[in-house]
């Protein structure tokens, strides 16, 4: 079986859509019975990691927003593209592109539905090309895999697809995401990106949906009781996030919050295992990757009671209404102030965390290429 994935969001440096590109692929070219091969957009400075050099590979270089009209095109028109991602049974989308093919069955990977959620919290050209072409898609897809029963039941609401046709397969941790206990690593991580004694971590994107305005005000509560605490925030800049530094300055937090700048995937976990607690405010995730690693690497979490955050991380952290600043300060002062409290929630964690594994879901994925029949060339 010829399996073909689109790992543009990995190749392109993306974060959550990356991540989880990145691990299916690792996992499925572990499978000796696959004939695996990747597709990337070589925008930018895009280029596989290290880790899928060695597997086979088509790419496009174009700008994201012509390859995006291209594709739409392709379905609109019923325009195959099957010579531009070369020879395949299965092609596997995994960043809300899909063409048209004549040959390949698809499986088109559907990780949330914020523009329908949240249309403010993205920029106008996204939110009017998501609407335009989801439903598409989706109708297009053989099968829809979603990272959540949450997105599942979204896509059944939101666009009436059958029960049938959509397969939850949760998203897990890297391997790499665990306890770190070497001293030389620990000083190590800590002085290469200048990390306090203390520290609450967050990590994502910096954009609004991720509501880090509300963590800062939270945070400043905080500092009340402990003047040396710092907010160290891990993720590059995306989209509407002028307010978000506009209320840092204003808050007078500059030195209080740390940006790390890119952060090498092998030091993440020792950066998770620094910090006294993890908080994840957000307002809508498909999954949430974050929450799932640091309770991996035995951190406690402090996370949202919205979306599908409440399904990943269950009695293992503590869940907050993620409108409400003054619970979130609360949450987060009970945590700091409470060493029995972080015991409790790291073991929990870590053992919440051992029921998400990508060898599983990968396991699942082969499930449902085995399910497809090849189509007939026409």
């Amino acid at each position: 079986m010829h399996i073909c994935l689109d790992v543009s969001p990995t190749a392109q440096k993306h974060a959550g859509l990356g991540r989880y590109a990145g691990e299916i692929a690792r996992a499925l070219a572990e499978k000796e019975d696959l004939d695996l091969s990747l597709f990337y957009n070589r925008q930018g400075e895009a280029a596989l990691p290290n880790y899928l050099s060695h597997i086979p590979y088509k790419t496009v270089s174009m700008g994201n927003k012509p390859w995006r009209m291209r594709v739409w095109l392709s379905q609109l028109l019923h325009w195959p593209m099957d010579q531009t991602f070369g020879a395949m049974e299965i092609f596997h989308a995994t960043n809300h592109l899909l063409a048209h093919f004549r040959r390949a069955c698809t499986v088109y990977t559907l990780h949330d539905l914020i523009f329908l959620h949240f249309p403010e919290y993205h920029l106008p050209y996204n939110r009017w090309y998501l609407t335009l072409t989801m439903p598409l898609y989706l109708k297009a897809a053989d099968i829809i895999v979603t990272p959540s029963e949450y997105s599942r039941q979204d896509a059944i609401k939101y666009y009436g697809l059958p029960e049938t046709k959509i397969k939850v397969i949760y998203e897990a941790p890297a391997p790499t995401f665990k306890p770190v206990t070497d001293t030389t690593t620990l000083n190590r991580v800590r002085q290469t990106y200048n990390l306090p004694q203390k520290y609450i971590l967050h990590v994502a994107t910096i954009e609004p949906r991720k509501n880090l305005i509300r963590l800062l005000e939270a945070f400043q509560s905080l500092l009340i009781h402990w003047p040396d605490l710092k907010l160290v925030l891990v993720g590059k800049k995306g989209w509407l996030y002028e307010s978000f530094f506009q209320r840092l300055q204003s808050l007078g937090l500059e030195n209080c919050v740390i940006f790390p700048g890119y952060v090498e995937e092998a030091d993440l976990p020792t950066l998770y295992q620094l910090a006294e607690v993890f908080a994840f405010p957000s307002l809508y995730e498909g999954f949430g990757l974050g929450p799932i690693e640091a309770m991996a690497c035995g951190t406690p979490v402090v996370c949202s009671n919205s979306s599908s955050l409440p399904e990943v991380v269950g009695d293992a952290g503590l869940l907050i209404d993620p409108t409400n600043t003054a619970a979130l300060a609360e949450t987060l002062r009970r945590v700091l102030s409470d060493a029995g409290l972080r015991a409790d929630l790291s073991q929990r964690g870590l053992t919440q965390a051992k029921k998400f594994a990508w060898e599983k879901a990968v396991d699942e994925l082969m499930t449902v290429y085995q399910s497809l029949k090849p189509k007939r060339a026409s």
